[in-house]
């Protein structure tokens, strides 16, 4: 394994230089749509409380979609970190071993269930069948000695998901509520509003907050668990710390824009190839070039097929899926 020693000057320049990407990324994806607008207009948003048709657009509209954008992204990304960390398995991501496909039937529960619900209401439900999706999925790893390889844990996950899918599709059907229920579940961020950002954003940004702080047991826990144990690490809690992490931030993330699968798959992928495997790195890296994903993928979703939107998911899994693959042809246990 590769054990790129970390300098911090270097270190330090690279997080500089992805977080001014993020500024211009933010900024692009605040200019290009369906109307676009100036750089000027763009900077009154953000600076001024000057009102015009088109600055509300942009502050009421644009705004609120690219902020979730951001932590969406950085969510996700954050999550298949860990979860590819804990399980020292390269195929992990919140969309591939059943977090999202738990969140959101236990959405579907709630709006069927609960139909006067809040929007806080159907955060908690996501958290609660996020940790359902994840415990099944594990669980299976406890029917057979030595528990699932990464390739069979991606399949227990496939398949736990599905079945969760339809629980969820064949419920809202039965109740009638299957236009709410795909409303929600679609993947998107058409809709966003302030009020939904400001329930998720201190959920997300302490989430990636505590595991920035956990990161160098993650990296220890990554490289031999043995290992770890030999060096005093109190592996039982960190794990559980680690494992409520994801489900927080997966949580949080299908609460906002539904299904969002490959996000926290690529981005730690492409993080620890331009940064090492140090999770002191990965962690922080994850969550900026998660969030510069996200929102290079938003824009392209409402400019390639202007003024009708593309759907976020569908770009994000065009670029996914070949990435999957790609890690499943170099072969999982390498």
């Amino acid at each position: 394994m590769n054990t790129r020693k970390r300098s911090p000057y270097t270190y330090a320049w690279k997080l500089i230089a992805g977080v001014l990407a993020l500024v211009a990324m933010f900024v692009v994806s605040m200019s290009f749509g369906a109307a676009d607008v100036s750089m000027k207009d763009v900077w009154l948003v953000l600076t001024s409380g000057r009102r015009s048709d088109t600055l509300t657009m942009l502050r009421e509209i644009r705004y609120p979609r690219e902020v979730a954008a951001i932590l969406v992204g950085s969510a996700l990304a954050v999550a298949g970190a860990i979860m590819q960390g804990l399980t020292r398995n390269p195929l992990a991501d919140p969309g591939l071993l059943g977090l999202t496909a738990g969140a959101n039937a236990a959405l579907a529960f709630t709006l069927i269930m609960i139909p006067a619900a809040g929007y806080f209401g159907k955060v908690v439900a996501c958290f609660v069948g996020a940790a359902v999706g994840s415990l099944l999925v594990l669980g299976i790893g406890a029917v057979k000695k030595g528990g699932l390889s990464p390739l069979k844990l991606v399949l227990a996950g496939s398949a736990v998901s599905a079945l969760l899918y339809a629980v969820a599709d064949g419920s809202g059907l039965l109740f009638k509520v299957s236009k709410d229920v795909t409303m929600w579940t679609a993947g998107g961020l058409i809709g966003t509003s302030w009020g939904q950002v400001q329930a998720i954003a201190p959920i997300v940004l302490i989430g990636v907050f505590v595991a920035i702080a956990l990161s160098r047991q993650l990296t220890i826990l990554s490289l031999n668990e043995e290992a770890a144990v030999g060096l005093g690490l109190r592996t039982a809690y960190v794990k559980v710390a680690l494992n409520v992490l994801v489900i927080l931030l997966a949580g949080s993330a299908v609460a906002l824009v539904g299904n969002m699968a490959f996000i926290g798959l690529m981005v730690p992928h492409i993080v620890r190839f331009m940064f090492g495997t140090d999770y002191r790195s990965i962690v922080p890296m994850s969550a900026v070039w998660g969030a510069i994903f996200m929102l290079m993928a938003d824009t392209l979703g409402r400019t390639i097929n202007a003024p009708y939107e593309t759907p976020v998911v569908a770009i994000i899994a065009m670029m996914g899926l070949p990435f999957f693959l790609l890690i499943v042809r170099k072969g999982v246990n390498g």
